[in-house]
């Protein structure tokens, strides 16, 4: 920086308008194009999160937003820095995430530039929106309109930055406009139209066993409560999409996660719904397992955005157009309290008492049930722990720790990556740097991205790692098993995650005897600081998603 403090220059204009959107944290890659924007960004009080691949920055600027409320940012150099993001963006994009990537682009003032292509195509392709920025005295208006499209739209915005413009000397003169935050309108709660609930009134009347479904829109318009409430007047039970798990953990007839990854009770219980209430969810094919989980039941649908038919299937019999909460609370005014005939004493202890999975399996190897990992540490692992569950075959077990709040759970799953567990670690880590954060991750996922220790390390992140480690990519191993076919090309054994994480300068562990779980918590927790526990568990038990897929 020496002989450029005289000078006021555009990527200083660019991280000022950064900081005036509130941002705080960072993820970031550094190159050429993005180095010094970055560095002035950390000169102004930005706290940059320095990961080591460009993947984990998006990745990570995901759970960040998920978990805080606010826009998840991340800052890569442009050409490969950029194309390392192709995994996370549709991600993003699928799961409504807003986030604004600030990318380096090649020197427009350069005839030729190695690190130089078309990087717009990438991006679009993904779903995210991209916006070059040529204009230096529209940097920060372009800075500003990127917070407020992916603030407006819930999506992935990339803006493309070339090095050359942003390192030339500013107009002395520039200025910032009002942040995003100050140009967005309030946005009422939509309230439904009478005529419609009088309508959903009919079909619910009609109706002998419900089902509460609960999605995302529920928790974001604060209708948890509600749609307990509603449940409670009509002898129904409650239910939630997977990343809602967790949204009504305390009530005695939650059902827990709706879709692929349910419980033997909670099948049974869809089984016998003849109507199903989908409260701000998207009804994605996941959630309704493909069309079978409630063979017999209609489904009422309450949303701002309501669809009838959702990735290629009919999703919906009936929909309500209104705010999740406003919608429960106008059915609450005109439905009268039921007798509770499905609602039992054993019912409840049922819910409360069944493994969410009964099928038995040989283990005779000494590694451990995942299920019986899952049911230990839902015991054992302090309450003010956040959560966080990847993709892969072990990500089913460990959806079913019941007694856990929405509120310290994650899981963003839409596009069906792994690798991506410790970035999102890392994100919820950032977002809530007082709680201790416990991943639970698979031996194949981890390994994708197993640098990122070194960044958890030298980042203060307090992340606590459970490799759940069968020596293979799960989902792949039993899958090929159930066609017959043999699954050595899945099968790279089991790595040594107490060696590996010692060798990054984090406190590694390995778990043989569920036995010693506790005290292995109790002596983690009071570190306070990272760790990886090695899980070995046995390849021979199969999700229930692969028995019924495969079965």
């Amino acid at each position: 920086m020496t002989g450029h403090s005289a000078i006021r220059h555009w990527y200083e204009i660019i991280a000022e308008m950064v900081m005036a959107e509130g941002v705080r944290d960072i993820f970031a890659l550094l190159g050429d194009a993005n180095m010094h924007m970055a560095t002035h960004l950390a000169s102004r009080g930005a706290r940059l999160i320095h990961v080591r691949h460009e993947h984990c920055a998006a990745a990570a600027a995901m759970a960040y937003a998920r978990k805080s409320g606010t826009v998840g940012v991340a800052t890569v150099t442009c050409g490969p820095g950029l194309t390392q993001l192709m995994t996370a963006l549709p991600a993003a994009v699928r799961a409504h995430i807003p986030l604004v990537i600030l990318a380096g682009e090649a020197p427009l003032g350069s005839g030729w530039y190695n690190q130089g292509i078309e990087q717009a195509p990438f991006v679009t392709a993904t779903g995210a929106a991209y916006h070059s920025l040529h204009h230096p005295d529209r940097f920060a208006i372009g800075i500003r309109d990127a917070f407020l499209q992916a603030r407006s739209e819930l999506r992935p915005v990339v803006v493309g930055i070339p090095f050359d413009l942003a390192e030339s000397a500013a107009n002395k003169d520039a200025a910032l406009p009002p942040a995003s935050a100050e140009t967005i309108p309030v946005a009422s709660p939509l309230p439904p139209d009478p005529a419609a609930t009088g309508a959903a009134r009919d079909m619910i009347v009609a109706a002998d066993r419900i089902i509460i479904m609960a999605g995302l829109g529920a928790v974001a318009a604060g209708a948890g409560q509600a749609c307990a409430t509603l449940a409670d007047r009509l002898d129904g039970l409650l239910a939630t999409t997977l990343p809602a798990r967790g949204l009504f953990h305390d009530h005695p007839f939650n059902l827990n996660v709706a879709g692929g990854f349910s419980s033997e009770i909670a099948r049974e219980c869809f089984a016998e719904a003849d109507l199903v209430i989908a409260v701000g969810g998207s009804l994605a094919r996941h959630n309704a397992d493909n069309g079978k989980l409630w063979p017999s039941a209609k489904l009422l649908q309450i949303d701002i955005a309501p669809a009838m038919h959702v990735q290629g299937r009919r999703a919906a019999d009936a929909a309500l157009r209104a705010d999740a909460r406003l919608g429960v609370e106008a059915l609450l005014d005109i439905l009268d309290q039921r007798p509770a005939t499905w609602r039992t004493d054993a019912l409840a202890t049922d819910i409360a008492t069944r493994p969410f999975d009964s099928t038995a399996f040989t283990i005779d190897d000494g590694t451990l049930d995942p299920r019986e990992v899952v049911a230990a540490l839902e015991t054992h692992l302090p309450a003010e722990c956040q959560l966080v569950n990847s993709s892969g075959h072990c990500s089913c077990f460990f959806a079913h720790m019941p007694s856990r709040p929405h509120t310290h759970f994650l899981t963003i799953r839409e596009f069906g990556a792994i690798g991506n567990g410790i970035s999102f670690a890392m994100g919820v880590a950032a977002a809530h740097p007082q709680a201790p954060v416990v991943l639970f991750d698979g031996d194949g996922s981890l390994m994708m991205h197993v640098q990122e220790l070194e960044t958890i390390r030298r980042s203060g992140l307090r992340v606590i790692i459970f490799a759940i480690n069968d020596g293979a990519y799960g989902s792949e191993i039993h899958k090929l098993r159930a066609d017959g076919l043999p699954d050595a090309e899945a099968v790279f054994g089991r790595p040594d995650f107490a060696a590996i994480a010692s060798g990054f300068g984090i406190a590694g562990h390995r778990l043989a005897n569920l036995a010693d779980l506790p005290a292995l918590v109790d002596d983690v927790m009071a570190s306070g600081g990272p760790a990886v526990i090695d899980v070995p568990v046995s390849d021979k038990v199969i999700s229930p998603v692969i028995q019924r897929s495969h079965g």
